[in-house]
């Protein structure tokens, strides 16, 4: 059972997720398309980030023995490879993964409602077919867990680089208030720029995941699809404080107003959920869960499935692309 001071502090670092995901614009959609587009790797990389960090903190966690039993994990087959183009290809109609369905909301985008709704459907749809299909958790402990008292060393050394490297590059000339305003532009522009938001991710995850387990968003979905009750009041009071991140966070960023709530667009994100919900059983496991959970172990099927998630983004991207392109020549061609 969790404590109430865990919990509380567990609900902060759900806010302060909700928060970094919002102001981040955290989003494997817009990391791929940004691949496609325009041949940078930025968002990709801080996404993948992510999971190093948490990597790292399990790695010092372990050195201090404060982990509890981790998951297991799952062998790669075909599921693996299907459900990770499932996932993406929801995300992809979607608009957005799961990360950044929730980024979409705070920003007050509030079809993206329908997103986890469709994702629960899809859990509930999907459910007999996951069951019957055999998931059988690998008997082995992963690397990150056996790993030696220097590479954990290693990580903390990095740790303290990489905290105090922006603050000894960050001197601005001069003196005063004014000084003071620019320093404080200078670190909300930083701490709020894709890799360093998905730092404040993995880090507020981590300290979740020694606090009350290991714990992901469409997790929840999946069991209340699955009518599991295990922690299940805790876990959802988590959800509504990841959202309730995510909305401040959009309300502190500036004035973006909510946008009107098309029928479309409601429709688009309700199918998109589904397919990512079906994707999430087969692997098993939702892109919130293999970036902060499957990849930090290093388990080959979180890294084989989330590759054939951003595939699959990327070659809806390119025909989408390859249409509207000749779609735009043909119109030239008519005039």
């Amino acid at each position: 059972m969790v404590t109430s001071i865990a919990f509380v502090v567990a609900a902060l670092c759900a806010g302060s997720m909700g928060f970094a995901i919002q102001r981040g614009a955290t989003c494997t959609v817009a990391a791929v398309n940004e691949v496609v587009n325009k041949l940078r790797f930025n968002r990709l990389i801080a996404i993948v980030e992510a999971s190093v960090w948490v990597t790292g903190g399990l790695l010092i966690a372990q050195m201090l023995h404060l982990l509890a039993k981790m998951p297991a994990g799952y062998p790669v087959n075909y599921l693996t490879v299907l459900g990770g183009a499932l996932l993406g290809l929801g995300a992809f109609i979607n608009g957005a993964c799961v990360f950044g369905a929730i980024a979409r909301l705070g920003s007050g985008e509030w079809a993206y409602l329908a997103t986890p709704l469709g994702f629960y459907a899809g859990c509930l749809s999907l459910g007999t077919l996951s069951t019957a299909s055999a998931h059988h958790t690998l008997d082995y402990r992963s690397f990150v867990l056996r790993a030696p008292t220097s590479v954990s060393l290693l990580f903390a050394a990095f740790i303290i680089w990489r905290v105090a490297r922006p603050l000894l590059t960050a001197r601005p000339a001069g003196s005063g208030a004014g000084v003071i305003q620019r320093a404080r532009q200078g670190i909300a522009s930083h701490l709020w720029s894709p890799h360093a938001a998905t730092t404040v991710i993995g880090v507020a995850f981590l300290f979740m995941l020694l606090l009350v387990g290991t714990w992901s968003y469409t997790d929840v979905l999946i069991e209340l699809a699955r009518g599991m009750a295990n922690s299940l009041i805790t876990r959802c009071l988590l959800l509504l404080a990841l959202l309730l991140g995510a909305v401040l966070g959009g309300r502190t960023a500036g004035p973006s107003g909510s946008t009107g709530v098309a029928l479309a667009q409601v429709s688009k994100c309700f199918l998109g959920g589904a397919l990512m919900g079906w994707g999430s059983l087969l692997i098993p496991g939702g892109n919130d869960g293999l970036l902060l959970v499957g990849m930090p172990l290093l388990y080959p099927y979180a890294w084989v499935a989330f590759v054939a998630m951003c595939a699959s983004i990327g070659t809806a991207s390119l025909v989408q692309k390859v249409m509207s392109d000749r779609t735009a020549q043909q119109r030239m061609e008519r005039r």
